[in-house]
This record gives C-alpha cells, structure tokens and sequence, in this order.
C-alpha cells in the first residue's frame, strides 16, 4: 500500500522543504495557492515512484494497452481523489494540521481542467480512474485546450461566455514528454509515384505543425497501478518570423505560430461557419494522428516491424465518432510509413479498433462535407475513398440493387463522410452504452450493419467512479456507510447492497437525513458565495444539472414549475411543500433556443422572487458555470434528481447514478440507464412518467401527434404558454420566448411540433410530481427509499464497467 510508503513527518518536511526551495517562504508566509502547490507537488512525487514502477511492469509483461481516444476528459480536480487513492489521505490531512494548514482551504486553488464539458467527458474521465484500479494498462488522449469551453457567466439572466484561463498558474501534474513530440500536416496534395514494384503516396506543400505531448498521472486505488492521460498541445515550427518582425510588421511576425497553434485553444469551437467546421476536423485529426504515431513508435520499440502482433499489443477505443479519423489513420501509417499493402493493413487496424457509439439522434451523427476533407487531409480522403469502394462493394452482394440503403450505410454519401458508418463498418466491436441503448443500435440506428455481422454489437451501461463521486465528494455519508458495514465497498462498489437492510433502522435513517441536511448547507454557503443568493435549507432541494438541449427538457421542468406558480397565485388555499429547483447547464455558443430556455428559467426565477406567497413555497437557483467540482457539492444535497429526456433520445446518463449514489431519489422517463436504476431499486423507489422509447417511435413514425389539441384542453398549460407572449416573464421584451411558443405548438419550417413531446409526456409528469411531493411529507417513507437508492447504486461503478468492457471487448492482462 502506497500508504506505507510515507509518514506525517516525511509529508511535513516535504510541504516545508518545497515552500523553501520554490518560494523562500515559511509555512505560515505562504499564500493557499503556494501551499496548494506544495501540497500537490508532495503528492506528485509519492505518485511518480509508483507511476515509474507501474510503467515499467507492463513493459516486462509485454502485454496488451488500451488507447482510449475521447476529444474531451472532464477530470475535475486531482489532489484528494489522488490522496484518496494513494491510501494517503489521512496522513496529509493530520500533518496538514499540524502545520497548521486545512487542506479543504487548499482544494479550490487547484484549477478546474478545462478538458471537457458534459457526460461524454465525464464518462472517460471516470473511465480512466477504473482503469488504474483495476490494474489495466491504458493511456487516455485528447488535446490540452489552452482556454476549455468557455466560463459561463448570467448577465441579466442570459448566458455570457468568458475565457477559461485555467492554464494561468500552471498544472502540478502534468509534464511534457518532448521526446515524443511528433508532426502532423494538413492540406498540400498527393504525389503517386513506383518503387520496387509498389505505389508510394507522399503528400506534398503541405502545412506541418508540431504535437507536443503533456501527460498526467492517474492513480489506481491500493494498487500499484498509475495509467496516463496524454494531452496534446499544437505547436508552429516556426516560432516567429524574424525578417517581418525587424521589418516592424509585428503581427505578420507571430501570424503563422497563431494559425497553428489555434488548434488546442478551445474544446468545441463555434461549426456554424466553414472556419470553424475546418477546424473542428483538424483537431480530430491532431490528437489521433499523434496518438497513433506514438504508438506505432512505442510497439516497434518492443516488437520490431512485427505488425502481425499490433492488435495482440494495442487495441484504440474510439469514444463517439470524434477520433474516428484513426482509423484511415492507421491505414496511412501502415501503408505509406511502414509499407505494408492494403490488405494487411486493412485486417490489423480492423482487429485494432473499436467503437463506443453515444448518440441515437441522427441529426447529431458526425458528418464532414467531402471537400473539406479531400482539402484539408488529402491523403486521408483518398484512404476514405478506397475504403468506401470497397464497402459498397461488400454491401451490394449482401443488398443486391438496394441502392438507397447501401448509401444509408456507405463512409462517403450525398457529398458527406458518415463517421458514425466509418466506425461501424471497420471497427471489430462497436458497443451501446445501456441496454436500452444497445437495443436501439441493432434495431434502428444501424439495424442493417447489426443484419451482417450481429457479433461485433453489445451493450455496456455506463459507470461512475464511486471514489469520486461518493467518497470524496460526501465525507459524512461515507463516514455513515463505513460505521455500518464496514470500508469493504472503498474497493468494491458493489458492497454497498450490505446497507438494504439499514434502511428499516430508524436510527440509520435519522443520521442519514442529518448527513443530508449538513450537505445542504454546505451548497448553501456555496451558492451564496459565489452567486451572493440566500436559499433555505428546509426547502426540498430539487435538481436537474445536466448539458442544455432540448432533448433532454430542461423546458418541461421550467413549465412545471410555472404551472406551480400560478396554482399558487390563482389560488389562496393551495398549498405545497417548500422546493428548492435547483438548475446547472452550460449551453453550447451557437445554440440560440438552449440560450433562450435559460432565459426562460431565469426570468420564471425572477417572477417567483417577486411574488410574496410563491416564493415561501418556490424558488429557482440557476447555478453558474456548473463543472465538476461543483457537482461535487450539489449532487449530495439533492434530494430529487430530475433525467427528463425523451424515451430514446438518452443514451445512458450518468448523473443519474451520480445522484442516485448520493441518495436523490429520480424522477424520470424509461430511457437511457433511467431504465437500470428502476431495475436495480424497483417501481417503488423511483418516480417513472411518459411515453416509453416504442410509443415515442411510433409517434415519430404516425406523425399524427397534434400538441395544440393539449393546448386548448389543459387549462394550466395554456395559461403558462399564454404567459410567455403576454408580457408577465418580461414586460419589456415580450416576445422573447416567442420562439419556444412556436417551436411547441406549430414546429420549425414544417417540421413536427413539440418533437421532444413536452406538452405530450406534462400530464403524467405533473401527476408523478404530486404522488412524489405526498411522499416526500411521509419522513420515514422517503428515508427508506433514499437509503435504497444508495444501497443499489455499487452495479453502477465504473469498475464494474470497465471490467465489462475488458471480458467483451479488449481482452487485457491485469498489471501484476
């Protein structure tokens, strides 16, 4: 144990001797973000013996590496969840107290890596932790975003995106491995020439750029284990052009270092314009290229030119269609670097490759147009072509003369490159991320691939990382659990079933409702301070924080809450518990109606706060720029977890097991892991509404759905959309949410109305609303479904994930 390696002394001489030799200063001159990076440097040094060793293992096993490929990892903050791994928590926070020093003060001067945005980043950030934990070798990679996404700041109840400096102070935890540093070009054109019987390609004028890679450790948990999570900074080769700069033409001077570094500046950038598109694909294609050439560098390190033995030695699992250019990729490294023919290279990045799909909305399948890919990778394009030849060649003998459905399937179609039928088509697994999720893959979304080779699709739910999310976030519940059976589910998540009985001891319940209250008030002393808004604890604290989209109907909540509102305004005697709607989301730049749905709950806060009876029952927080470490306060103080989406429009979710773990209690539709947590904790431990995914599909299918029939008949609903365009939310502008009225009733340029049945699925989740609220008052009730909600949450750890992911998927030694 890694625990057995330090003492409370070595850690103080430690804190001291770095604030000396970096700062010249004593403990007690120190400011907290000099004494966060001694801290973090003492941890970072127990970890690198340990990440030293680790790697050194694995290549004495010479064993099998996953190289998880995701353009976004949102990490959070590393120093507590390393400590808590390192088995060395409580020796620094005793020598921290002994220098006088509360390592909760340090915590928020480490800062938030600006690495990811939603749950697809959260995901392979959780991903990563399990894989250290249980010992599997792996390297995650992505880009090193100088500025993330963007700081989300409400000006006037409107999102305002700011820069998100993070690198400002630099990272205690990473390092740039130069060596492996590596060049990447983009644009020039194709040369084909013979040698020794074999055709050569040599791109030409092209435009090269430099990928520097900065690593980070990752701790597994008791173990002897430290992964790596590569991130890749763009960098010019030319620094500055010295003959325009003494000409005085300064900015001329610094413009081609500008162009190539713009690449890892920012996750995301805005694609509603060909610039921004463009540069979208240049990003995936720097991280996987430099990945991939990596290594290829590393294998032949170790192997030689042997590349029989590449999918024995590496597997690359590409999270969503984002990295899936690695798989023309690898066809161009092997081909035109390592000279291998076509075929042989086609059946080693086929037996290396496999694919995690995200999404079922076609609308959001990852599409280029082909010109920009022929202009921007040349040779890329010509690999996508050869590839797509000879699908469609396959395809027509298995659908003779279905012209239309081998263009559904094809890689290259209606002057588009189709990711998502790339990735399936060459990749040799391709997984769901529920089991609904996985269900729909094989009978909808790539149905006609699943016709053909049925073996290469499953299904793996989704996980989180119960050290993150339980332990390190909800000190007093795990203090609770642990007094109760024991730290055993530390290790293995699943232990904690062991409470199911707990949850009929009245003492139990009473310490786990305090524990509750105490997480409360620590999101009250967090919102105040950062938003300066006071909120009553004895409120019901009701949350729904997830990425703003439609689909996901943030806007049925906001109705609902609205329809609340004027029950009572219009009526004296109606009555209800407090409610706390508590609101985080982030919406993307150019999303125009997720903008206006903030906008829309914002000024429903405004309308609440205003009224003096409604805001003794009600009250709307719209938490900014909500990232991890703000989960990390917000999702223990829940006590209901709002996962809204559509029937069939989530993929899995993980929130829902986030709040789950901390004992909210959901209220939901049957979609996404929705369905799995109903499995796990049964019908009476959960609140379930709405149209299932069939009733969903054959209401997209029938297109007979009429929402303005629901308008005219429910009087609570017309009044609240009434109340959008007649001035009550915003009296001087409006028409405001004018668009939203549109959207729902009469549907955009002919399209369906309501498509995300928000009108359709309000009756049921009004009545689900009331049976939750009369609970709710019923303490012991309420306690006992909580505690079960806990106790069923172990089967949605991420170790548990990642060891499906390993029995089905890659096939991976354990690091002994």
């Amino acid at each position: 144990m890694a625990s057995n390696t330090i003492t409370t002394e070595s850690v103080k001489e430690s804190i001291i001797g770095k604030l000396q030799r970096y700062y010249g200063l004593t403990v007690s001159e120190a400011s907290q973000q000099q004494l966060y990076k001694a801290v973090a440097s003492t941890a970072r040094d127990q970890i690198m013996s340990k990440w030293m060793t680790s790697r050194r293992k694995r290549h004495e096993q010479y064993g099998k590496r996953v190289y998880y490929l995701s353009v976004e990892f949102l990490m959070g903050r590393s120093l507590n969840c390393n400590l808590i791994n390192l088995c060395s928590q409580e020796i620094y926070e005793q020598a921290l107290r002994e220098l006088n020093i509360n390592l909760v003060d340090i915590l928020p001067e480490e800062p938030e890596p600006a690495l990811g945005n939603g749950g697809l980043g959260r995901l392979a950030a959780c991903f990563m932790d399990s894989l250290a934990s249980e010992s599997l070798p792996a390297m995650g990679s992505t880009i090193r975003y100088e500025y993330g996404l963007f700081r989300q700041k409400m000006v006037d109840g409107q999102q305002v995106e700011l820069p998100d400096n993070w690198l400002q102070n630099g990272n205690v935890w990473e390092i740039a491995a130069m060596e492996d540093t590596c060049q990447i070009q983009y644009g020039g054109h194709v040369e084909e020439t013979e040698e020794n019987g074999r055709k050569v390609f040599r791109t030409v004028d092209a435009y090269t750029i430099d990928a520097v890679p900065y690593d980070m450790p990752i701790v597994g948990y008791n173990n002897e284990c430290v992964n790596t999570l590569r991130t890749w900074s763009a960098r010019s080769q030319q620094r500055i052009d010295l003959q325009s700069f003494g000409e005085g033409e300064y900015m001329k001077a610094m413009e081609e270092m500008e162009m190539a570094e713009v690449i890892s500046k920012v996750l995301y950038p805005e694609d509603r314009h060909y610039e921004g598109k463009m540069l979208r694909l240049k990003q995936h294609y720097f991280f996987v290229s430099a990945t991939l050439q990596y290594a290829l560098k590393n294998f032949k390190k170790y192997y030689g030119n042997n590349f029989d033995l590449l999918p024995d030695k590496c597997v690359f699992h590409i999270n969503d269609t984002h990295p899936g250019l690695a798989i023309p990729e690898m066809m161009r490294l092997l081909i035109d670097q390592e000279g291998l023919t076509w075929e042989l290279a086609d059946r080693i990045t086929q037996r290396c490759m496999a694919y995690t799909n995200h999404t079922v909305m076609t609308e959001a399948l990852e599409c280029w147009p082909e010109e920009m890919m022929k202009q921007t990778l040349p040779r890329i394009y010509m690999i996508l072509e050869e590839m797509n030849k000879r699908l469609c060649a396959m395809l027509c003998k298995s659908y003779p003369d279905q012209w239309e459905r081998i263009g559904h399937m094809a890689i290259l179609a209606y002057g588009q490159v189709h990711m998502a039928n790339l990735c399936v088509a060459s990749c040799f697994s391709v997984n769901g991320v529920s089991q609904l999720h996985g269900k729909i893959l094989c009978d909808s979304l790539f149905h006609d691939y699943w016709l053909l080779q049925k073996q290469k699709f499953c299904a793996i739910t989704n996980g989180i990382t119960h050290r993150r999310w339980l332990i390190e976030s909800n000190k007093g519940l795990t203090n609770l659990i642990k007094d109760a059976i024991g730290d055993g589910f530390v290790q293995d998540a699943e232990k904690l079933e062991e409470l199911v009985p707990f949850a009929d001891d009245a003492a139990f319940r009473d310490r786990f409702d305090q524990v509750k209250k105490q997480n409360k008030q620590r999101l009250q002393a967090l919102i105040k301070a950062r938003q300066g808004i006071d909120i009553d604890t004895d409120f019901i604290f009701d949350t729904q924080a997830k990425r703003l989209h439609e689909y996901k109907r943030q806007m049925l909540n906001a109705l609902h809450i609205q329809v609340l509102y004027n029950r009572i305004v219009d009526d004296p005697s109606f009555s209800m518990p407090p409610r706390l709607f508590l609101f985080g989301a982030k919406a993307a730049p150019g999303y125009g109606r997720a903008k206006v749905i903030i906008r829309y709950i914002n000024a429903l806060a405004k309308l609440i706060d205003k009224h003096p009876r409604a805001k003794q029952m009600l009250k709307i927080v719209y938490i900014e720029n909500y990232d991890v470490s703000t989960a990390e306060v917000l999702m223990p103080a829940t006590e209901i977890s709002e996962q809204l989406s559509t029937a069939g429009k989530e993929a899995s979710g993980t929130g829902n097991m986030k709040f789950m773990m901390n004992g909210a209690i959901t209220i939901g539709t049957m979609d996404g892991a929705n369905v799995e947590i109903f499995d796990q904790v049964g019908e009476e431990n959960i609140y379930i509404f709405g149209m299932c995914a069939d009733a969903v599909d054959n209401m997209y299918r029938e297109r007979n759905y009429n929402p303005m029939s629901i308008f005219e008949t429910n009087t609570e609903i017309r009044k609240a959309m009434s109340q959008w365009l007649d001035g009550t939310l915003f009296p001087d502008q409006p028409l405001v949410l004018q668009e939203l009225y549109h959207t729902l009733l009469v549907g955009d340029y002919g399209g369906m109305p309501d498509p995300y049945f928000v009108m359709k699925d309000f009756g049921s989740y009004n009545l689900a609303n009331r049976r939750m609220m009369d609970d709710y008052q019923n303490r012991e009730k309420w306690l006992k479904m909580a505690i079960m909600n806990t106790a069923k949450s172990g089967y949605f750890s991420s170790d548990r994930t990642i060891r499906e992911y390993n029995e089905k998927i890659w096939h991976i030694q354990r690091q002994r």
